[in-house]
């Protein structure tokens, strides 16, 4: 059945699981003298590794594979959980005809899934980047894995009389500590960034080009399009680096609690990016607009085109370079359900 499988699918060989070990390596892997005899089944490897599609053609023609496990006493609930692959538990919860001892099913250890789900192990396979963020879907796995069931549907302790709650507490410690110093430095140099763009901001919104007409008030360029885009563009930097600087000043002065990563900090870095982002192309409309009247007539359509591009350039690879980390903040935010926890590679 596998091989007819992979025939028409052959690229699931190439994907990995989360210690890097695709399903050849797995099905051939030396074992120890004491694990002879308590290999993995296929359906626990394809669990492990994500593949729901072998899982869901294993289960359709061998419905009693449900009741396989490891020598840990793992079966293939507490595996999928363990090896963070939410789409494996998401397709065997969608199968009514699973029995809820499945999913109540603990290890030799008395670990239950939220227990699994609450333990941070030595492998990080959240493709994502920071700490803050592989903070922000380690809560979501738990929550997901939590909110799954009703409530005291799994074993509250197991043999060490631990609850799910304080093994997320003891393992995450140092993601905690790792993210806090990751977003505490970046707040701190987005602020500083966001501060001296105000700061110019400020003195170019209060300054008018060409200055004003005597006894009148009205500015001598009023009504030039250049001098329009000026002074709102001014504007724009300036409100939009004050409110980049409430936002990253927010972080600064958070608790760093766990629950702050699971929404509250990356709201706070998300629309603090963007408004700084907008600062800072705003004030280099402004400088171009600003800049416009200095030229001479004869220059400024040959000119300003090619000297405004070089000046926008460096600030546009930056902005280039920060568009993963923003899109990677909006992906956090608004999935509910984790990630896949594996990726494919070419041979």
């Amino acid at each position: 059945m596998v091989e007819k499988f992979l025939n028409i699918q052959p690229d699931v060989i190439q994907e990995l699981n989360f210690a890097q070990k695709n399903l050849l390596f797995l099905t051939y892997e030396k074992k120890e003298p004491h694990e002879i005899g308590k290999g993995e089944t296929p359906l626990l490897i394809a669990a492990k590794m994500g593949v729901t599609e072998i899982v869901q053609k294993i289960l359709d023609r061998f419905p009693v594979a449900i009741w396989d496990s490891d020598s840990n006493n793992k079966n293939v609930v507490l595996l999928a959980i363990e090896n963070r692959q939410p789409h494996i538990y998401k397709l065997l919860k969608r199968r009514e005809s699973l029995k809820d001892s499945v999913f109540r099913q603990v290890d030799n250890q008395g670990n239950s899934a939220l227990h699994l789900a609450a333990t941070f192990g030595v492998y990080r396979p959240w493709l994502i980047p920071g700490g803050a963020l592989q903070m922000q879907w380690e809560i979501k796995r738990y929550k997901f894995v939590k909110d799954s069931m009703p409530p005291h549907f799994f074993v509250k302790y197991n043999k060490k009389g631990q609850t799910p709650k304080d093994i997320f507490t003891d393992t995450h410690k140092d993601l905690v500590k790792e993210g806090s110093e990751w977003l505490g430095k970046t707040s701190e140099s987005c602020s500083v960034v966001a501060a001296l763009i105000e700061t110019v901001a400020f003195a170019t919104s209060s300054t008018v080009p060409g200055g004003v007409k005597e006894g009148v008030g009205v500015p001598t360029l009023e009504g030039k399009p250049a001098f329009n885009i000026f002074t709102i563009s001014s504007l724009i930097a300036l409100c939009s680096s004050v409110t980049a600087l409430v936002f990253f000043l927010s972080i600064l002065t958070s608790r760093y609690q766990e629950e702050d990563f699971a929404m509250d900090l990356p709201r706070k870095l998300l629309p603090g990016l963007k408004s700084l982002f907008t600062s800072i192309a705003s004030i280099l409309h402004s400088f171009c607009s600003g800049h416009f009247f200095v030229l001479k007539d004869d220059l400024r359509y040959i000119c300003s085109i090619p000297i405004y591009a070089a000046t926008c350039l460096p600030v546009s690879f930056f902005a280039f370079a920060q568009l993963p980390l923003y899109f990677d903040l909006i992906w956090a935010i608004f999935k509910k359900v984790p990630q896949r926890s594996y990726k494919v590679i070419t041979l």
